[in-house]
C-alpha cells in the first residue's frame, strides 16, 4: 500500500502558556511592596533633610523655635559640697551616697511643729560616715550633700539656729 499523499500542517494561532491566579497575584503583591517601601524611604529622607523628625515644633519656623527655645533654657546649675548635720544619727545609717534627699529645718529646740521648713529639695548625698569611723554620735551625723551655691548657703544659715532632718526622695 502506498503511502497518503502529504498534506499541509493547518494553520493555528501561536499557544499561550496561562500562568495560575495566585503567581499572578504574587507578582502583583511584589510590585506593590517595592514601590511601597520606596515611597517610605523617600518620605524618611524627606523628613530627615527638613529637620522636622523628633522636633516636636510641628513643623512652624523650626530654626527660630530651637533659637527661641536656647535662649530660654537656664545655664547648667554649678553644685557645691554642703556639709550638713543632721540631727537623727539612726536617719544618717539609712542613707547612702547618690541617695536625693529633702533638707528639713527646724526653728530650734523649743520650736513649735509648724515653724519647720524644707530648706533644699532632692538635695544629692555625696558622703555618709561610717559607724566604724565613730561619725555617728549622739549629737547627730555630718553628711555632705551636692547643693546649688544658693542652697548651700541657706543651708548654712538654717543649720546655726536649729538641727536638720532629712526626708528620703
Amino acid at each position: 500500500m502506498p503511502a497518503p499523499p502529504p498534506c499541509g500542517v493547518p494553520a493555528f494561532p501561536p499557544l499561550r502558556v496561562r500562568v495560575g491566579a495566585g503567581q499572578r497575584l504574587r507578582r502583583a503583591m511584589w510590585r506593590q511592596r517595592r514601590s511601597m517601601a520606596a515611597g517610605l524611604a523617600l518620605t524618611a529622607a524627606a523628613l530627615a533633610v527638613s529637620g522636622l523628625a523628633g522636633d516636636g515644633d510641628g513643623g512652624h519656623g523650626g530654626d527660630t523655635a530651637r533659637a527661641a527655645s536656647r535662649e530660654r533654657a537656664s545655664p547648667p546649675v554649678r553644685l557645691v559640697s554642703a556639709p550638713v548635720r543632721i540631727a537623727d544619727a539612726e536617719t544618717v545609717r539609712l542613707l547612702r551616697p547618690g541617695d536625693r534627699v529633702d533638707v528639713v529645718a527646724s526653728g530650734g529646740p523649743g520650736a513649735a511643729a509648724e515653724e519647720a521648713r524644707v530648706v533644699a529639695r532632692g538635695a544629692r548625698v555625696e558622703r555618709v560616715p561610717s559607724a566604724e569611723a565613730g561619725g555617728l554620735s549622739g549629737e547627730g551625723a555630718l553628711i555632705v550633700l551636692a547643693v546649688p551655691r544658693a542652697t548651700a548657703a541657706g543651708l548654712a544659715g538654717a543649720g546655726i539656729s536649729g538641727g536638720f532632718a532629712v526626708v528620703l526622695c
